[in-house]
């Protein structure tokens, strides 16, 4: 079931990232924070790779969107360094939860490459959340 809830999450990303002349990286992780699915789309910068993931990740340990744990990660925040742990997270646009009919976070979506506003839009767009 999560396999083909993978295939749909990118494929929706890389639509969305072409239609806006963005070349993204995607990322799709259980709520282990496990790889499941990933496409590098053409052109992508190779940096970007790295980032995908580990906002996709950041997203499933906390089952909370990357963007939301970015406001208490700042200096001086409540969180400051948690991106130090876990292996290294991204706390910033991009990392999305996915969750099934009950709310229960299932995973999470990371989309890399464009500007972090883009990315956080196609991300949420892919995760069916916005």
């Amino acid at each position: 079931m999560f396999e083909s809830i993978s295939q749909q999450v990118i494929q929706r990303a890389q639509s969305l990232a072409r239609a806006q002349g963005f070349s993204v990286c995607i990322s799709v992780v259980d709520d282990a924070g496990l790889l499941r699915g990933f496409l590098r789309m053409d052109d992508a910068v190779p940096g970007a790779i790295d980032v995908s993931f580990k906002k996709a990740r950041t997203a499933a340990l906390f089952r909370t969107d990357s963007i939301e744990i970015g406001a208490a990660a700042q200096p001086g925040g409540a969180i400051y360094t948690l991106e130090a742990t876990n292996g290294g997270l991204i706390s910033f646009g991009g990392g999305i939860t996915l969750q099934d009919g009950q709310g229960k976070v299932i995973g999470a979506v990371g989309v890399a490459g464009a500007t972090v506003e883009a990315d956080q839009d196609i991300a949420l767009k892919a995760a069916g959340r916005s």
